[in-house]
């Protein structure tokens, strides 16, 4: 039936004129089949790492009351956030993170939890910022954490496990660069700048985007032209780990618990033989106001262009916002899509194997159940295939099954339940004839 002789077309008044063009908002995206399929199995494999470690889900509404999301965001994220008066006129926004409705979630529910809790979260979020390759207005996140314990051991857990979920994903060599904004904020209180502190981090944390020279202009506004050569000179990394350390102690004023807690994790990595993963870079800082202690990004040694795929750090009073109950806390996240732009551009990621892994032909339309009750024998030997139900030539079906990425057609006979099958290998463009049900079953769990 054509378009225009649809009784529904005519009711609804339809006219070419009447379309409305097909289109996405800038930094939005439609996933088509082969690509979903490799996000999912992404996912599955992630969340699979995280299962390991004893690490359980949870999840989060999308909207949130805006004070809830703002409370603690800093300045740069109130820009981004998508955020509206609702029907019931509640000022209202989108999740930009999965960490502060984590903290909301924690003191409302810390009374359920059993602590340390450790949990994650993998779900989208949304910031109205610049798009660029790997970064988008909607994205997926996947958030893992330890809450409940202010120790040298929740933080290298949170480190180990980013190390050995990328290297579980074939994310290649990676290099995850810790640095501690306590000890950065003991070196600002000795040049007496620490009443910048906020806005000094935030500076800092886009070195690598800004460069040195707009860095300094930067800070010579804040802070002036000596304070701001001090910082530049403090975020300079001074060699090894140990040295640059050792450099980083000498200018905070000596050692102290936060220099203590980075010389903790430098053990902790020499003893699981991870240390050659790991550097200590003085300016990373990350620009949300909520960190408090060991903060860290993770760059793929095969693509450093394309920036950190996994940050985060320790956030020892977040929770403080909705409970008068301290919480310590240390989590990272996953960003999935920049993951996957640089798992692409490595050609590290195989592509989806296809839809389906097989077909059930359509010979005649009337034996449309028997070919299901076929493909249901098949099913429950974990066999996936799908049933055609239009009865074309063949030739058209072996087509449309290729495109669906199939391996195989199943054509039964003229009984499907009884008759014998012919098994059309379609990456071969072989047939076998004349098979039992059992017979094609035990070739398919071969060519699976």
């Amino acid at each position: 039936m054509s378009l225009q002789k649809n009784p529904l077309w005519r009711i609804l008044g339809g006219t070419m004129a009447n379309l409305i063009e097909p289109k996405v908002l800038k930094g939005f995206r439609d996933f088509l089949p082969e690509a979903e399929i490799e996000r999912r199995a992404l996912i599955a494999r992630i969340e699979a790492q995280f299962r390991l470690y004893g690490f359980v889900p949870i999840d989060t509404p999308v909207l949130e009351y805006t004070e809830i999301l703002l409370g603690k965001g800093g300045g740069e994220t109130e820009k981004q956030v998508y955020r509206f008066i609702d029907h019931g006129g509640r000022d209202v926004a989108m999740r930009f993170d999965l960490t502060v409705p984590f903290a909301r979630f924690l003191a409302e529910h810390r009374q359920e939890l059993p602590m340390p809790f450790k949990r994650y979260h993998i779900a989208k979020v949304w910031r109205g910022e610049n798009t660029q390759r790997g970064r988008y207005r909607e994205f997926t996140q996947c958030d893992f954490d330890i809450v409940g314990s202010d120790t040298a051991a929740a933080d290298f857990e949170i480190l180990l496990i980013i190390r050995n979920t990328l290297s579980a994903i074939g994310a290649g060599d990676l290099c995850i660069q810790v640095n501690h904004r306590g000890l950065f904020n003991r070196f600002l209180d000795r040049i007496h700048a620490l009443d910048q502190s906020a806005a000094i981090l935030r500076v800092v944390d886009k070195l690598a985007k800004a460069g040195a020279a707009a860095t300094r202009e930067s800070l010579e506004r804040l802070v002036g032209g000596e304070r701001a050569g001090a910082v530049l000179s403090y975020i300079e990394t001074k060699g090894s780990f140990e040295e640059t350390l050792a450099a980083l102690t000498q200018a905070a004023g000596g050692s102290c618990f936060e220099s203590e807690r980075l010389r903790q994790l430098r053990r902790f990595m020499y003893d699981t033989g991870t240390a050659a993963s790991f550097a200590l870079n003085p300016s990373i800082t990350r620009g949300l106001d909520y960190y408090t202690g060991v903060v860290y990004e993770t760059f793929l040694r095969d693509l450093p262009g394309i920036g950190s795929v996994c940050s985060g750090g320790r956030y020892d009073h977040l929770a403080a916002l909705y409970s008068r109950e301290a919480l310590p806390g240390v989590g990272s996240s996953i960003g999935l899509d920049r993951l996957i732009a640089a798992l692409e551009s490595l050609g590290k990621i195989a592509g989806a194997k296809g839809y389906i892994q097989g077909v059930i032909a359509c010979l005649q339309e009337e034996d449309g159940g028997a070919y299901q009750a076929l493909a249901e024998q098949l099913r429950a030997q974990g066999i996936a295939c799908e049933v055609f139900s239009e009865a074309e030539k063949l030739t058209r079906q072996f087509m449309l099954a290729e495109k669906k990425g199939a391996r195989w057609v199943l054509i039964p006979g003229k009984k499907p339940l009884e008759s014998p099958l012919t098994l059309r290998d379609l990456a071969r463009r072989q047939d076998r004839t004349g098979l039992t049900l059992a017979e094609a079953a035990a070739l398919l769990r071969e060519w699976a």
